[in-house]
């Protein structure tokens, strides 16, 4: 009878802790008009990367330079009457000192020195007030990131009370995962922050068979939701190749504990029966023995075994046809050396990691 084998390797093999997570951006920006106005330009492309500072669309600025121009006449107006009434208090200074004038009369004047004065900081005011208008016609994104579709047309009158946004920028790079794990793991998550350790977090696609980004835990919530059960964590994620999308659900994998040096087989070798787990042992002289094993650590194709030594061979296949005692021959690979995919076990990397439902 003939089976494939693999052979127990020594290596390390990481304990995850899985969840559902929600791809969310680090920062969400709708664009509204602070002013009111006639919409004359966009000059964003739907869907474009904005950095800071960079034109989004213009207002019609004509009523708000108008605004501004007739504020700035009225200031020159103020400072030239302020200027004519400070000589007249030098004046009547001037002619009090020779007893000229009453003292009421000089009193007058100072209040009306102060009156001008008021009215030239209210006008100066007032230009600061139109050049603020006048520079929110200007709209300019106020992060980098992402723009979404246009959603007002140049033409259209917006006003400053407006719901709907004129666009939303979402900031892209970097970008975080928000996921839910049991409030069971929380103490050991704990543990390896405190120890001032960076927690490394995988999204994998819906499948949980391919790595889309690999990240670092940035944070949990301050609270444990009471109707899950479950606290929340964030991750932070580079995201240079845009792999990830706003809102976007993916499986998110946090590494919360490595094992090293530890036994490792492949899944396939794995059996069990009422009295637990178990494998096929391989002897020398070619036969198979059932040798019980104690499963720790599991991730994909690989599991953390107790009881087996490094270097032992086990089977892998036809265990429909094993029995103990059972004569077998390995199968050869493809240059006559006893040798599957299976045999292909961790060689001291970091192997794979126990998957831990998080919900």
């Amino acid at each position: 009878m003939r089976v494939s084998t693999a052979t127990a390797k020594k290596g390390n093999i990481g304990v995850y802790v899985s969840a559902l997570g929600v791809v969310t951006p680090v920062n969400t920006v709708a664009i509204k008009s602070r002013v009111d106005g006639q919409l004359v330009k966009v000059d964003y492309v739907e869907g474009q990367t904005v950095e800071k500072g960079e034109p989004l669309a213009e207002i019609d600025t004509a009523p708000f330079q108008a605004a501004l121009t007739q504020a700035e006449g009225q200031l020159a107006r103020d400072r030239a009457l302020l200027e004519n009434s400070r000589l007249d208090l030098e004046r009547y200074k001037e002619a009090f000192a020779k007893n000229a004038i009453p003292k009421q009369q000089l009193d007058t004047q100072t209040s009306a020195v102060h009156q001008y004065e008021g009215a030239v900081k209210l006008d100066q005011g007032q230009i600061d007030n139109a050049k603020v208008q006048l520079a929110y016609c200007h709209i300019k994104a106020p992060i980098t990131g992402r723009v979404g579709l246009r959603l007002v047309d140049a033409g259209n009158i917006v006003h400053a009370n407006d719901t709907n946004p004129l666009v939303v920028i979402t900031q892209i790079e970097p970008i975080t995962v928000v996921f839910s794990v049991a409030e069971d793991y929380l103490p050991q998550i704990q543990q390896q922050l405190r120890a001032g350790k960076k927690l490394v977090v995988d999204a994998l696609d819906r499948s949980q068979q391919k790595k889309i980004a690999t990240g670092t835990l940035q944070t949990l919530d301050n609270q444990i939701d009471t109707t899950t059960g479950t606290v929340k964590l964030k991750a932070l994620f580079p995201n240079e190749d845009d792999s990830l999308f706003p809102n976007q659900f993916v499986n998110a994998r946090l590494l919360v504990d490595t094992h090293h040096d530890v036994t490792l087989v492949p899944n396939t070798a794995l059996q069990r029966n009422a009295q637990g787990a178990f494998v096929y042992f391989v002897k020398p002289d070619q036969t198979v023995a059932v040798h019980p094993v104690n499963v720790g650590v599991t991730d994909g194709n690989l599991s953390e075994v107790e009881g087996l030594d490094e270097g032992s061979v086990v089977a892998t296949d036809n265990f429909n046809r094993l029995v103990e005692g059972a004569k077998v021959a390995m199968r050869s690979g493809p240059e006559g050396s006893p040798s599957t995919s299976s045999n292909r076990v961790a060689r001291g990397g970091s192997g794979g990691a126990r998957q831990k439902a998080g919900q």
